[in-house]
């Protein structure tokens, strides 16, 4: 209890700073701006609690969610600060202050409820620089648009067709497979297989970045992305691998549209993984001729694994919005960096608030789909272990059915407080455990 005390007051004390620096802002907008629109300063703090009761569950293994009434909490802050030493470019660099656990140290579902608790915990604040990189932008003429200040991203003229280019070390999310209504979970839905398609295994360590590369074309209504990133040093690993021995590619292809006078977005995002990874059928055949449990880490070799998926957004209303996003990836080779997620579905509805006299409220609700093949589920009741489940054993396979909905509450310009509560069912793809009820609380203030 103290220290969900320490960061509740360390939220206030941030929510005072950010105020501050919206009144001091030198261009009416969010964050700090030099003259000239040579740098700039934002920054953000997140503190995020949830918790469930206890759950039924006959058996559990070593990636289990823990059955008993359990919670956690997880804070972050970030400091964004950029500077612009020549038309076109910008250099972006992101420290950041983390400290927390998810909920049964982030194990026990592939839609794990918390993208904002990484794969590693800490009880007390550490430090990681999270992202730093270079992006230039080359006009190629077209209309221009004013665009707004915001987090890693400097406020002024954008022509319509331009290519972006960019360097350095970052998320790749960061770049492909975004939606406005799905993607942050700081603000919006929180559950990992709806910021992100559940599939979609980027390259990052455990904190969810890497080093890389990526160019995107913009023309017209279409933008092409395609992009090249260092994988981890091993599945799930902190570190990455620096010689770029393990790499990924990754493609994209998105088009604005109007429908019926409002705004759509579709995109669709390819990747293809170069590193040690093991097959499902190996570890299982391993596991018959020594008598022990599936273990992928003997039977890894250097081989692909591909994926695709789709993201479509559609305005429905001045208020309204939905998305649908669905992807597959191989699921004969394990997944390396993000969630053990073969097939993934997913839609939502996203509203504002100004019906009830609350314009910068929004209240949301989407679900989720995620499965793996067979021959996964073969994996795991042979007693192997993901990168977030593993039961020890899977009797009773099942899609992994996940429910969010949240109501976010603008407590000033610059801060927000969010409920939120998601419902797991088959929690790890296993029909005898759960269902669970997962209750959060989130409070964010940023500039």
């Amino acid at each position: 209890m103290g220290a969900i005390h320490a960061r509740v007051s360390a939220v206030a004390a941030a929510s005072l700073f950010l105020a501050r620096a919206i009144a001091l802002a030198d261009d009416g907008g969010p964050g700090w701006a030099g003259a000239n629109g040579l740098w700039a300063l934002h920054a953000q703090a997140t503190l995020t609690w949830q918790g469930h009761p206890a759950f039924t569950s006959p058996y559990s293994g070593p990636n289990s969610l823990n059955a008993s009434a359990n919670g956690r909490e997880t804070f972050d802050a970030t400091l964004y600060a950029g500077l612009h030493p020549w038309p076109g470019g910008e250099i972006w660099i992101d420290p950041e202050i983390d400290q927390g656990f998810g909920l049964s140290n982030t194990l026990g579902a592939a839609g794990f409820p918390s993208g904002e608790a990484y794969k590693v915990g800490a009880a007390a604040p550490y430090a990681r620089l999270q992202r730093l990189f270079l992006r230039q932008t080359i006009d190629l003429g077209g209309e221009t648009a004013k665009t707004d200040a915001d987090l890693n991203q400097f406020a002024g003229p954008r022509s319509a067709d331009r290519l972006v280019l960019t360097i350095g070390k970052m998320s790749v999310v960061d770049i492909f497979d975004t939606n406005r209504l799905a993607h942050d979970p700081r603000q919006d839905f929180m559950n990992w297989s709806l910021v992100d398609a559940g599939s979609f295994d980027y390259a990052s360590n455990a904190w969810g970045y890497t080093v890389g590369a990526a160019a995107e074309w913009y023309r017209g209504p279409w933008t092409l992305r395609a992009g090249a990133f260092d994988l981890s040093a091993g599945p799930n690993s902190t570190q990455l691998d620096w010689s770029f021995h393990q790499f990924q590619l990754v493609g994209e292809i998105e088009r604005r549209y109007s429908l019926g006078g409002r705004d759509g977005d579709v995109k669709l995002t390819g990747f293809l993984s170069r590193g040690r990874m093991g097959l499902f059928s190996d570890a299982i055949a391993l596991a018959e001729a020594t008598g022990g449990a599936a273990d992928l880490a003997p039977v890894r070799r250097y081989r692909s694994r591909a994926g695709a998926s789709f993201d479509v957004e559609q305005a429905l209303t001045s208020d309204l919005g939905a998305f649908v996003r669905g992807g597959l990836a191989s699921g004969s080779v394990e997944p390396f960096d993000f969630a053990d997620i073969d097939r993934t579905l997913s839609g939502g509805l996203s509203l504002a608030g100004a019906s009830w006299g609350r314009k910068d409220d929004r209240l949301a609700v989407a679900g989720v789909v995620d499965q793996i093949s067979r021959i996964h589920q073969a994996y795991l009741a042979d007693g192997g272990v993901g990168i977030l489940v593993g039961d020890g054993r899977l009797p009773h396979p099942g899609p992994e059915q996940i429910l969010e909905t949240y109501y976010s509450f603008a407590a000033t310009p610059f801060a927000r407080v969010s409920l939120d509560y998601q419902f797991i069912d088959h929690p790890a793809y296993n029909r005898d455990r759960g269902p669970v009820s997962v209750f959060g609380l989130r409070l964010h203030g940023q500039f």
